[in-house]
């Protein structure tokens, strides 16, 4: 459970960053202010979101060759930003459990998307995860 909360952190993080064009920095130390994340998952959580960023023109490449009918501009800013953590995640971070990450992206998307998210997420990630095998 508390990996989901590092994962919904750096979800929160992109999106404001997409949204506002928020410092990640200081989007990341205000929810450490307003919410609890144990001390253990904060780095694997500031890992997703620097990685995220870092790999942002790949991983929306990605998601652009998956989502045919959907722009990355067109689709909701939700479930964009869940899938870029999640796809950060299968295709580069070092210690992947990728089963693991497209699990804890549906949850999340269950709790901050509309009710077509989790399928979306789920399509687009398992084709992600799939061409990274």
């Amino acid at each position: 459970m508390s990996r989901r909360k590092a994962r919904e952190f750096a979800f929160k993080v992109l999106f404001q960053v997409d949204q506002v064009n928020a410092d990640p920095h200081q989007a990341f130390r205000y929810l450490l202010q307003n919410n609890t994340l144990a001390e253990k998952d904060r780095g694997f959580s500031w890992d997703l979101i620097v990685g995220s960023l870092a790999h942002l023109e790949q991983i929306d490449k990605e998601i652009g060759t998956y989502a045919r009918d959907w722009s990355i501009n067109r689709m909701s800013a939700v479930d964009r930003n869940i899938i870029r953590v999640a796809g950060y995640e299968i295709m580069f971070y070092e210690h992947s459990q990728p089963v693991v990450a497209i699990d804890e992206a549906l949850e999340i998307a269950k709790k901050y998307g509309d009710d077509t998210s989790a399928a979306f997420v789920n399509a687009i990630l398992d084709k992600i995860l799939g061409a990274s095998k």
